[in-house]
């Protein structure tokens, strides 16, 4: 039992694990869809302040999960590049969404100004990310300074959102928009709140597994097969973190909860950016911030181009664009595509 806890998977073994815990995240995060909606109504919180911390929460938890245990196990690199690898693959979910929601552009029917704030937020979160890891290579228990700082920031950026019943800006409602309305399913109508929270809990639990395995299986494929450990992180493992944002979204707008569709991926992603700070945490050899490579501050600096474009999406609101996906989708596209390319080779 150590030696599976501990020890170096088959490689055999690692592939068909990944892919299984992959497959279970996207089965779990396909109901997560359904009673995050539910419960984003019945507790009154609104689509995008629920999607983005409640739901985004447990969005992450395979992700946070992933971090941890590659930071504890002695790979900062693989830590560092799937929390910031998951947020370029996430941002890319948008799109995945945009793709399948056919009557309009997506950010143009989910006008929020708490999802644009949310993507302010997590702008400022990457930034404080790329200041520690130029900052001077100090530590206060194991801990760098910029990480609590980081904690600090998250947390008011959460009371600025969620603290103005009456915003001072607001999208213009067209034909198009999509208001956030409560709406009970016929399958959640009749359980309680208590239910479906056991529920939401239990499905969240089985995702943190997935990303315990996900983690162990992907220090195997850069032991045995000599990948980068900056692939593998920001890519395969940046992928899988990225699935329940994905699935989630394409969930949410089939139901059409658009406003939840964004919420999750924007939510999750400043979330993913705090795995940096569970990183640093659980890292034994330092400051996670000064282990990152020039890869990792590439990726860095990729995630906050892909969230810049997104930004512009939603301020713009195009109706109709490039390949029926709007300028930003198609930006969104190449930019990951190019990020990729150059961290492969």
């Amino acid at each position: 039992m150590s030696e599976i806890l501990t020890g170096q998977w088959p490689l055999g073994w690692s592939v068909a694990l990944f892919v299984l815990a992959g497959l279970l995240t996207v089965a779990g995060s396909v109901r997560l869809a359904t009673l995050g909606d539910v419960l984003a109504d019945r507790t009154g919180q609104g689509e995008a302040l629920f999607g983005a911390v409640f739901f985004g929460l447990v969005a992450s938890m395979s992700g946070i999960v992933m971090t941890a245990v590659s930071a504890a196990d002695g790979h900062p690199e693989l830590a560092y590049s799937n929390a910031v690898g998951g947020i370029a693959a996430q941002t890319l979910a948008v799109v995945a969404a945009d793709a399948v929601y056919r009557r309009v552009n997506l950010e143009h029917a989910a006008a929020s100004l708490a999802n644009l704030l949310f993507g302010c937020l997590l702008i400022g979160l990457l930034v404080l990310a790329l200041m520690g890891s130029f900052s001077p290579d100090v530590t206060v228990l194991g801990v760098h300074p910029v990480a609590p700082v980081m904690v600090a920031f998250y947390w008011g950026g959460l009371r600025l959102i969620g603290g103005h019943a009456r915003p001072m800006w607001v999208a213009v409602r067209t034909r198009d928009t999509v208001p956030d309305r409560p709406q009970d399913e016929e399958g959640t109508r009749a359980r309680r709140t208590r239910s479906l929270w056991g529920e939401f809990l239990a499905i969240a639990g089985a995702v943190l597994a997935g990303g315990w395995v996900v983690a162990r299986a992907a220090e195997t494929f850069v032991a045995v097969t000599g990948l980068a450990a900056g692939f593998v992180g920001a890519v395969l493992m940046g992928v899988v973190n990225a699935l329940p944002e994905t699935v989630t979204a394409i969930a949410a707008v089939r139901r059409g909860a658009v406003t939840l569709a964004i919420a999750a991926v924007v939510g999750g992603n400043c979330l993913d950016a705090l795995n940096l700070v569970v990183g640093d945490i659980a890292y034994r050899g330092g400051s996670l911030f000064h282990a990152a490579q020039p890869d990792q501050l590439f990726l860095t600096a990729g995630a906050l181009l892909m969230t810049t474009v997104l930004l512009g999406g939603l301020l713009v609101r195009q109706e109709r664009g490039w390949l029926r996906l709007g300028f930003d989708g198609v930006t969104l596209i190449v930019v990951y595509a190019a990020t990729v390319v150059v961290l492969a080779f």
